[in-house]
């Protein structure tokens, strides 16, 4: 018996949107952006003070950078943004962009591998951001580009020089051996 006017639920027709793996994506996301820092921690004022010597700045740079990774990338590309609201063209690039960020740095549960080699997620890091760059500069905004860059990076560089690192655990055993202490 045929069903004229019916819609087929066969697997044989047009592609049909996985809705589960959508909502995997789209949960991934979440929890990549999750893995960023509270933006009250990150500012905290009472965490905030000169170091007492050069290696103790290198120290403290070492383990903001770290601790810190996913916030830091987040205001490079805001202050990319902003720099580039009166080019266009720029600025559709660096969608494009946010989206493979999102895509290939933020939401990853294991790393990436590339032909059967696995990429950890300082080279994923490094290479993304090499390709952004590149990305933007042929869009003819070297200038707003460049300053920018340059004001992402100092105001990353301030912050992680004056923020203590005292209160900052990389992971839950480390915190709770701490409060034990």
């Amino acid at each position: 018996m045929t069903n004229y006017g019916a819609i087929s639920t066969s697997s044989h027709g047009s592609p049909v949107v996985d809705l589960d793996s959508v909502s995997r994506v789209k949960q991934q996301i979440k929890d990549g952006l999750a893995t960023r820092r509270p933006w009250r921690v990150m500012f905290d004022f009472h965490s905030v003070g000169i170091p007492r010597s050069l290696s103790d700045a290198f120290s403290r740079i070492k383990k903001n950078l770290v601790y810190f990774q996913t916030n830091y990338a987040i205001v490079f590309l805001v202050v990319i943004f902003l720099s580039l609201i009166k080019h266009p063209t720029s600025l559709i690039v660096l969608t494009v962009l946010v989206f493979v960020w999102i895509f290939l740095y933020f939401p990853r549960d294991e790393p990436i591998k590339l032909f059967s080699y696995q990429v950890d997620d300082k080279t994923v890091l490094v290479c993304l951001s090499v390709i952004t760059i590149v990305l933007l500069f042929l869009t003819n905004a070297t200038l707003n580009i460049a300053g920018a860059l340059l004001i992402g990076a100092v105001l990353v560089l301030i912050h992680a020089v004056v923020r203590k690192t005292d209160d900052l655990f990389l992971d839950e055993k480390a915190a709770m051996a701490e409060t034990l202490a």
